[in-house]
């Protein structure tokens, strides 16, 4: 069993959605691949990789670990409030469930599906 279907039990045998998987972020770039809803299609017209907490409206560009804004949507540059559990490595396996991946654009947080649409038309 993989590390993401390990982490993916833990949270389903805890009954609870608090949960965001690397794997979901990887599964929504399969979804959207060749769109503007991931950041290879969409960097050329403006947008940033980005995280929403739904719970407070606080948005957070995407940014490595050191800091610096990422090209691609990392979970390990998320602060600690939002993190749920870390891989024995010190990655970050899951974060809190209201966390959702977008972008951001002029200043406005963007959904991958919003990106997609304003990118693809």
């Amino acid at each position: 069993m993989n590390i993401f279907a390990v982490v993916a039990h833990r949270c389903a045998a805890a009954r609870t959605a608090q949960c965001l998987l690397k794997a979901v972020l990887v599964e929504q770039n399969r979804r959207f691949l060749r769109t503007g809803g991931v950041s290879v299609g969409n960097r050329g017209h403006g947008f940033h990789p980005a995280f929403v907490d739904r719970e407070t409206g606080t948005v957070y560009i995407a940014r490595f670990t050191d800091g610096r804004p990422a090209p691609m949507h990392i979970l390990d540059g998320l602060p600690a409030k939002l993190v749920v559990e870390r891989l024995p490595s010190g990655h970050v396996a899951t974060v809190k469930g209201s966390i959702e991946a977008g972008f951001v654009k002029d200043g406005n947080f963007i959904t991958r599906e919003e990106a997609a649409a304003a990118v693809d038309g």
